[in-house]
């Protein structure tokens, strides 16, 4: 009942409720990311939502225009205090979670969920063992029990079996405590980049676009 009803309609209450704050945030961001360097306010990047089906996930563009893309082994998204295609504002945002805000529009429009699963980029899809698929049959969230717990400190496989637990045991009550462990995170900034100490690639990667 609350994983298939009542969880929806939370959402609905929780993105009517936080669209004014999501405004707000637009209000005072939209034109220090476009002064930045004249590009578009908005990231919008395809994912991989319930039942595997793509849509697309609004953030508040943190990075350069044209900014390259560049991965960890584990295929997940480089993430450095120093990443040299971050924005000055961006960084902010990004310590902040501020960036995420505009996923209240993916709440309201059903896509997402304010807790579940971190949504993946399209090509993560083929790399799914099988026993961690179940997490595909929930919504992806705004923030969830890996984001909350673990946020960058994760790694690919660590976050599936995360994402597959969460899925195994949704309920109102498991949910109520990612939300109050997911401030407690932002608000102490823990794990809020990756460890790059296995990751010679990546970060030589970024270290030759300050050059």
């Amino acid at each position: 009942m609350y994983k298939s009803f009542v969880k929806r309609v939370l959402d609905l209450l929780i993105g009517l409720f936080g669209f004014p704050f999501f405004l707000m945030a637009f209000l005072i961001f939209a034109p220090l990311i476009y002064f930045t360097d004249k590009g578009p306010v908005f990231y919008n990047a395809k994912r991989i939502g319930k039942d595997g089906k793509l849509f697309t996930m609004f953030k508040f563009r943190s990075m350069y225009v044209n900014a390259p893309d560049i991965r960890l082994s584990d295929g997940s998204t480089y993430n450095g205090a120093d990443d040299p295609r971050v924005t000055k504002i961006g960084k902010f945002m990004r310590a902040t979670s501020i960036d995420e805000l505009p996923q209240i529009l993916n709440i309201l429009n059903g896509t997402m969920s304010l807790i579940g699963p971190r949504p993946d980029p399209p090509d993560w899809l083929e790399k799914y063992p099988e026993d961690v698929k179940v997490f595909l049959t929930v919504r992806p969230g705004l923030t969830g029990y890996s984001q909350a717990y673990f946020r960058n400190g994760a790694d690919g496989e660590q976050k599936m079996q995360n994402d597959a637990y969460y899925a195994r045991h949704v309920s109102f009550v498991f949910d109520v405590k990612i939300f109050f462990m997911t401030i407690a995170t932002v608000l102490g900034h823990g794990n809020t980049y990756k460890d790059l100490s296995a990751e010679e690639e990546a970060v030589k990667q970024a270290e030759a676009l300050k050059k």
